[in-house]
């Protein structure tokens, strides 16, 4: 993360690794759509070469720019606790702070700072309704940094992934 001083408008990762670059935006679209694709196939269907696309893509892996993983949907291997949970984060606390405190736990697969009514937005999947109870007992509850948590229990999941919106010209 930059510092304030370094903080500008312009993109962090720059040249081949860039998620501004129109051929980058173009195989991380095809990435998102399946994750396996050969660098063959995406080389043929945006007409570079297949070296270029292995370059390009390592480079943002290095980068940190492009992470390529498996999501697996909770619903579907049928945990029994999926929810995301508000937290209004208590004085003199910051939302960062409890953000890395719960971050450290398997069980939270998502955090995120937010504004309005939370100041967090974490979700939580656990395999039975007892990990999920001692979950919110041992890292909600009775800690001075949580001042308000509503929990808020999945009950169907229709879509789940992140896509880059920005769409190659």
């Amino acid at each position: 993360m930059a510092s304030e001083a370094a903080v500008s408008d312009e993109p962090r990762v720059r040249g081949i690794a860039s998620t501004e670059d129109d051929l980058n935006r173009g195989i991380i679209k095809m990435l998102q759509q399946d994750g396996r694709l050969p660098y063959k196939d995406i080389a043929r269907a945006l007409k570079v070469s297949e070296g270029t696309i292995r370059n390009r893509v390592q480079s943002m892996k290095q980068s940190g720019a492009l992470k390529i993983v498996a999501l697996a949907d909770p619903m579907a291997i049928r945990y029994q606790a999926d929810a995301m949970i508000g937290i209004k984060v208590a004085s003199p606390a910051t939302p960062r702070s409890v953000a890395h405190r719960l971050s450290e736990h398997g069980e939270v697969v998502y955090v995120l700072w937010v504004s309005g009514r939370y100041d967090l937005l974490i979700e939580v999947v656990c395999e039975t309704s007892d990990a999920f109870q001692s979950f919110l007992e041992q890292h909600c509850f009775g800690h001075d940094d949580i001042d308000q948590i509503e929990v808020m229990s999945g009950i169907e999941m229709f879509k789940n992934q992140f896509l880059l919106k920005r769409q190659a010209q």
